[in-house]
């Protein structure tokens, strides 16, 4: 079997959600410098707008953007075919979308909204199975997938119920994929973030104070940096992790260690 060693993704496509901020869009200027072909969805018409040009700014690659809610199936579907119409094909998918409830780290499970708990779990463990699905009906034999769950979905949180029962469903999306798709050579994973710094975490943290400015259980004694998930998610998408499928990497500085 061929192996890079130098992580290039030229002529590969891939599919990224959330692709307007944090994590995702690190992960677009990393795939964007390796070579890759890019389709961005984000909730954001204006955050992708910016996403284009900050990329085109220093990466020569096409770049296909479609604003969509991931909890709308309709959109996801359309969302991938014009991938596949427009580039030929889809080689790999990062499925980043996420939000994260104003009642965390506030709100116990007995006072839990139902309207919050329908969001979190629409957009976070709904919406990735909506685009795992659409995925999954074109992803090119050998392709990857590789699903955002969270320190959250591998071990339990006070005060997050929500979140942390939405991750925990992404791991399990994950595993379940990875077994009815790998005859193909299709490989699913996932990647479990601690705090990493972005907008969503930077607006989750004026509700959930004391978890946003306490790194003292993390190993590494800090917060993390979105392009550090980006260079897992990175690997995961590329050639150098052929053998590995239904796993979960923690990026979290040992805080789950």
């Amino acid at each position: 079997m061929p192996y890079s060693s130098t992580g290039s993704m030229t002529s590969k496509v891939i599919a990224i959600t959330g692709g307007a901020s944090g994590i995702g869009l690190a992960s677009a200027h990393l795939l964007a410098s390796r070579g890759a072909t890019l389709s961005l969805a984000d909730v954001s018409q204006h955050g992708l707008e910016s996403a284009l040009k900050a990329i085109k700014a220093k990466h020569d690659v096409e770049i296909l953007t479609f604003a969509l809610d991931v909890r709308n199936t309709e959109q996801v579907d359309a969302w991938i075919k014009e991938t596949v119409r427009r580039f030929g094909k889809l080689d790999g998918a990062a499925n980043i979308a996420g939000v994260i409830p104003k009642s965390i780290g506030v709100g116990g499970l007995a006072e839990q909204e139902e309207e919050e708990w329908e969001f979190i779990i629409g957009v976070n463990l709904t919406g990735v199975m909506h685009c795992m699905r659409a995925q999954m009906r074109v992803i090119a034999d050998g392709g990857s997938i590789v699903n955002a769950s969270s320190i959250a979905g591998i071990t339990g949180r006070r005060n997050n119920a929500a979140y942390s029962a939405s991750k925990h469903g992404v791991i399990g999306l994950t595993k379940s994929a990875a077994k009815e798709i790998g005859s193909r050579g299709v490989r699913v994973n996932s990647f479990a973030p601690g705090y990493i710094v972005t907008p969503m975490t930077d607006r989750a943290s004026k509700t959930d104070s004391k978890t946003a400015s306490d790194s003292t259980g993390v190993s590494l004694g800090r917060h993390g940096a979105p392009e550090e998930c980006a260079s897992v998610i990175a690997f995961l998408l590329g050639d150098e992790s052929t053998y590995i499928t239904g796993a979960t990497y923690s990026v979290d500085g040992g805080w789950s260690a």
